[in-house]
């Protein structure tokens, strides 16, 4: 037997009236239309609920019996409708900001504070995502917008906004032959075993072996790296050496780590990105933050 929430209702509001007329104002009904659904609820229930006489209303044994639980009922479902607002609003108002490290660069703070001036109830939410995935989360949903290198793998299934551009470094051993330099030639490196990112990463991970400068000359790879601490780890070492932008040598060198700037590669770019199809308000107020950054940063 199936019995509508709306019977329970108007069942209830009877019960507590136990006045067809008063509860039919109340619910914002006819009392016509409200007798009508008490009627069907009582043949449902197989059941009278109500004694009715010309002056009064009251509740039969049955109409006492189903009433507890009847509020019981309609409590509940208010219970689950405010669970559902309230997860709508969070669902709303939620943005989770994907990375495979840090962006640094006080980046962080800046779009924050730029979104949030738009959309006060925003809740931006960090999420470190391993480097095998170059996309920081976006490819499989779990990051509304992110933090990436281009180039990024299936570039047309996202839309992109550069927020720094920084030459390339290559990250050393402390002892390294080439480690007292002020500048090397990419060509000097050629030789050099190099860290290389998981293979899940594609053209993100060639990028970073700068296979276009390479003369077709195939990579040594010296160890496969999944964070800023491992590669740290294998340069310190000596299992390889590594390109980094920039604005990322804090995390790589220190301790028996240092960086030489690099001729003859393309510089690095660090974007924000989102889906292509992500439409949402904070996606792209995120992304306008981000253009707003890169313009204050570009002059």
């Amino acid at each position: 037997m199936d019995v509508h929430g709306r019977d329970l209702r108007y069942f209830a509001a009877v019960a507590d009236e136990l006045n067809f007329t008063r509860a039919a104002g109340r619910l914002y009904v006819s009392q016509p239309a409200l007798s009508k659904q008490i009627r069907m609820l009582e043949r449902q229930l197989g059941a009278d609920l109500f004694v009715r006489d010309r002056r009064t209303v009251r509740l039969t044994a049955v109409g006492e019996a189903l009433l507890p639980h009847a509020r019981a009922v309609l409590a509940a479902w208010e219970t689950a409708e405010a669970a559902v607002r309230e997860a709508r609003t969070a669902e709303r108002h939620s943005l989770v900001v994907g990375m495979s490290t840090s962006p640094g660069r006080g980046l962080l703070p800046a779009l924050r504070s730029r979104l949030l001036a738009g959309h006060p109830a925003a809740r931006p939410a960090l999420r470190q995502v391993n480097w095998a995935d170059p996309s920081a989360g976006l490819a499989d949903g779990s990051s509304d917008v992110a933090f990436v290198w281009l180039p990024l793998p299936d570039a047309e299934r996202y839309r992109s906004v550069v927020v720094a551009e920084e030459p390339r470094l290559v990250a050393l051993p402390s002892g390294h032959p080439l480690a007292a330099r002020t500048e090397v030639d990419f060509a000097e490196l050629l030789d050099e075993p190099f860290l290389a990112l998981p293979a899940e990463a594609g053209a993100l991970r060639d990028y970073w072996l700068a296979l276009d400068a390479r003369g077709g000359r195939p990579p040594r790879i010296g160890a496969v790296v999944g964070s800023a601490e491992e590669t740290h780890e294998a340069v310190a070492n000596g299992q390889g050496v590594v390109l980094l932008a920039v604005g990322n040598t804090p995390l790589i060198v220190r301790d028996e780590v240092t960086a030489v700037p690099v001729r003859g590669i393309t510089p690095s770019q660090l974007a924000v990105a989102a889906r292509a199809d992500d439409d949402r308000v904070l996606v792209r107020a995120y992304l306008e933050a981000a253009a707003s950054v890169a313009r204050a940063a570009g002059g």
